[in-house]
């Protein structure tokens, strides 16, 4: 893809190398502020800072071809969250991300799930409302920044990290999501607001209502927006930033996973001169992740998977299957050979899928079986092993699925099962990934 003839900015910073090293705020600041001025300036933050807390208490070391969140010169308060979640390094598209938003630039940025990008522009929005001060007369159901994803299950998890980051400063943080409790989230509508994350129909609704203002908005994120594309839900985007400020008197953040050029048309239209920050989509993690491929007949699929769990030790496992029907089927499979199962689909009540994901977070449940769209978006630590029942149909979701082990550095598993269903797909995948998968048959005793 040839970034340049599109009129995009393309922003590059060094991540990587022997001669790279940490940079200061005023080295990464002088760049992007030649190119061109930015909606805000970096300022001291106004806000009362965290007590009984500094710096000191949160010692990284500066390591070559790193950066660390204390190279941006955050606000205390939030700094203070990011060492009690345990960050130390950033991610390289938070380290990208962050030095052109955090001037208030426009950022287009490609990038998969597991990589880091709801921290980066979560840190982006938060630095900014802890160093400028709040509007004069703002409105409850004015939100000052917001945050639009596809998906119920990734709003509440983006909602979820951002009090997560908030825990010290006293912003105000709110999700609208479909399937939820609506008078509850109306009330939290009738409250001053700071960030609100939702989908895209439940927004409407209440706009609709005039429960919810958006000519407030400074800063606008769309996260997972070939999602967003594939799922239908561009005109109801575009109905959402119509009632948004001016693309030039906001800041915008768009993230997607690939880009084709409905997305790239998309980008133009809604951001004002952004700087491009492309994570290529690879399985780069692949040295913490064992990729196995079992060469079986679809006929033995269902005996493999129940003598896999039971003389494998899985911790936790992720079961990804192709259609809501084929989920249902293997959950009750897994239910009836005595395995600590649950499923996750649409056809699931939005409550039981919460309360299942937090089971699943808490090792209360053993396996979880999952449709794509059902598993996007999902942020769990430790899953040990992701099967993938049958080949997705799109090689981009194979990446999606087997990033959802191996995180943090932590070993993890990938066991593709290929029948003769899945034959057509296993090569479109290995040239998606650029790489050729280990193909196998079954251990001896698993069938």
């Amino acid at each position: 893809m040839d970034w340049y003839n599109i009129g995009l900015n393309h922003v590059s910073y060094p991540l990587n190398g022997l001669d790279s090293k940490p940079m200061s705020e005023s080295e990464q600041i002088t760049a992007p502020e030649q190119d061109r001025k930015p909606k805000r300036r970096r300022r001291k933050p106004r806000r009362r800072q965290s007590s009984g807390w500094d710096l000191r208490q949160f010692q990284v070391p500066a390591v070559a071809g790193k950066w660390r969140f204390h190279d941006f010169d955050l606000p205390l308060p939030l700094m203070r969250a990011i060492h009690a979640l345990g960050f130390e390094y950033c991610t390289p598209i938070q380290a990208e991300a962050l030095a052109q938003t955090l001037l208030g630039g426009d950022v287009v940025g490609k990038a998969q799930t597991g990589t880091g990008k709801t921290a980066a522009f979560l840190i982006s929005i938060l630095a900014y409302f802890l160093e400028e001060e709040v509007p004069n007369g703002q409105k409850p159901g004015t939100p000052r920044a917001l945050i639009v994803a596809p998906t119920r299950e990734l709003a509440l998890q983006i909602e979820k990290d951002t009090k997560a980051l908030a825990r010290f400063t006293d912003l105000n943080v709110a999700s609208v999501v479909g399937g939820m409790d609506y008078q509850k989230q109306r009330d939290a509508l009738g409250k001053k607001l700071d960030i609100l994350v939702a989908t895209p129909g439940r927004l409407l609704d209440f706009h609709e209502k005039r429960d919810v203002d958006l000519t407030q908005v400074e800063v606008l994120v769309l996260d997972e927006a070939d999602r967003m594309l594939s799922m239908g839900f561009i005109p109801d985007v575009r109905r959402i930033i119509r009632h948004t400020p001016k693309k030039e008197e906001r800041q915008t953040f768009l993230f997607s996973a690939t880009f084709n050029e409905d997305i790239l048309e998309l980008a133009n239209q809604w951001t004002h001169e952004p700087a491009h920050v492309d994570i290529e989509v690879t399985v780069e993690n692949a040295a913490d992740i064992d990729q196995r491929v079992y060469l079986v007949g679809d006929e033995d699929k269902q005996r493999l998977l129940v003598n896999l769990l039971k003389q494998e030790s899985f911790d936790r496992v992720m079961v990804f299957g192709n259609r809501r029907d084929l989920v249902r089927k293997l959950d009750d499979l897994m239910k009836k050979a005595g395995i600590n199962a649950a499923m996750l689909s649409g056809d699931v009540p939005q409550n039981q899928r919460i309360e299942t994901l937090e089971k699943f977070r808490q090792g209360e449940i053993q396996v979880l079986v999952a449709t794509d769209v059902a598993g996007r978006g999902i942020h769990i630590e430790d899953v040990s092993h992701v099967i993938n029942f049958t080949l997705p149909e799109d090689p981009e979701d194979y990446v999606h699925r087997i990033g959802r082990t191996g995180r943090a550095g932590a070993k993890g598993v990938s066991i593709s099962f290929v029948g003769e269903e899945d034959a057509f797909s296993l090569p479109e995948i290995e040239r998606y990934i650029n790489d050729k998968l280990p193909c196998e048959h079954p251990p001896e005793g698993l069938l």
